[in-house]
């Protein structure tokens, strides 16, 4: 390799049919500054989707790379929108196993104490809007999304209550407007006891009494946020929502589907910028097709390669993938207010804490990048190398998401390279 010329990170050295990203290397890094100096700001939009029992990848992942490879049965319902989105393999935190595992997927390896990636570009994008971020569930799925100090958002459940939130009547937001004031006010008597408290504890009670003043420090910014916001013209919508809530464990894919056509509306009348919805992956038995599955969800993932476990498995999955795809077409078919696709001005990452449920795996975790004015087309797989310091991470990828919503982003936990040259190809 001649080091007078420059080596581009997008390069890939073909092994074993698949693609090895090259690590960062020195002659690169001013050619990737130099891109990034130059690229205008291309997303304004983040939604993350967390699957907790993630996904069959046999019958997700193609075998080939790069732009010509096969839809799998899995991705199928994803065909019309090929040219969106990119397919990620081989991509992880390098996190511990376990199903409690999963949560780390927006987090990098360190649970305790980490700030999740929507929450993180919210502190950063979400004063623009009236809400700065929505952190979702359907099915009741776990929670994913953690503040700066380390603090488990709980998650919105009720597609009801969720574009109640939204487009409030007048006497709903007076009400919401005085309950906000007076949590206010509580939270002025909470700080003064703490504080009387600080002065006559221990070093170590001091400490835990700092994460404490953390804590109200972060709901006392989105009170604040909440009642700047409080007079802003709500936008009227025509939606009809279900005579009733699909809430049903079994009816998580009906749940999901309307949450997704919640969300298009919320990034339509740019109510929020920010959002993340988590997928329940329990006991239930879905119905798919007008047939009953024999096994529940949870037992499905835990197939032990027994092929009727996983041919109902894998039916599940594509059911997913139908309603994400849906939900893309309506990004796509949506404008902004500068008369953009949505899709074009949106990132949405649609993926998993959980590499291989049957496993307990945390590794080689599946992810689609959708939108947000990347390259798309292709599946990149990222093989591991004999060196952990030159392995690109799960969090690189999150760096990249950063940096293309305008926020400067070196590093997202253990990661410090980012793909922008892979996804700018």
């Amino acid at each position: 390799m001649n080091p007078s010329k420059t080596i581009h990170r997008r390069q890939f050295l073909r092994a074993a049919g698949a693609f090895v990203a090259l690590p960062m290397l020195e002659s690169s890094q001013t050619h990737a500054a130099a891109s990034a100096a130059g690229t205008a700001l291309k997303a304004k939009r983040l939604v993350c989707v967390g699957a907790e029992l993630g996904m069959h990848t046999p019958a997700l992942y193609p075998k080939k790379v790069g732009a010509d490879y096969e839809m799998t049965r899995t991705l199928q319902p994803l065909e019309a929108m090929r040219g969106d989105f990119t397919l990620f393999s081989g991509l992880d935190h390098r996190a511990g196993g376990a199903h409690g595992g999963w949560r780390n997927y927006l987090l990098g390896p360190k649970l305790v104490g980490s700030v999740s990636l929507d929450q993180q570009v919210a502190a950063k994008i979400g004063d623009a809007t009236r809400f700065s971020s929505f952190v979702l569930s359907a099915g009741g799925g776990p929670q994913m999304c953690f503040t700066e100090g380390g603090v488990a958002l709980p998650a919105i459940d009720r597609p009801s209550l969720f574009y109640k939130k939204m487009f409030a009547s007048d006497s709903d937001r007076k009400r919401t407007e005085h309950l906000l004031k007076s949590g206010r006010s509580a939270l002025d008597y909470v700080l003064e006891d703490a504080r009387s408290l600080q002065r006559s504890v221990s070093g170590a009670d001091k400490d835990k009494l700092e994460e404490y003043f953390t804590s109200l420090r972060e709901v006392e910014h989105r009170i604040g946020k909440q009642l700047s916001h409080a007079n802003d013209p709500v936008p009227k919508v025509d939606y009809k929502l279900p005579d009733a809530d699909p809430l049903a464990s079994n009816l998580l894919i009906e749940c999901e589907s309307v949450m997704y056509d919640l969300i298009a509306l919320a990034l339509q009348t740019d109510s929020s910028r920010v959002l993340s919805m988590s997928l329940r992956g329990g006991g239930e038995v879905f119905t798919i097709g007008g047939e009953m599955l024999r096994f529940g969800y949870h037992a499905l993932s835990h197939h032990g390669n027994d092929p009727e476990k996983i041919a109902e498995l894998t039916k599940i999955d594509a059911e997913h993938m139908k309603s994400f795809a849906k939900f893309l077409a309506q990004l796509k078919s949506k404008t902004d207010a500068e008369g953009r696709p949505l899709l074009d001005s949106t990132i949405v990452m649609w993926g998993t804490g959980m590499g291989d449920a049957s496993r307990h795996s945390n590794h080689d975790l599946p992810i689609v990048i959708a939108g947000g004015g990347f390259k798309h087309g292709r599946h990149l797989n990222f093989q591991r190398t004999d060196s952990a310091e030159k392995d690109l991470l799960l969090g690189d990828l999150f760096i990249t998401l950063q940096r293309q919503l305008g926020i400067k982003c070196e590093g997202f936990a253990q990661a410090k390279h980012g793909l922008d040259e892979v996804l700018h190809v």
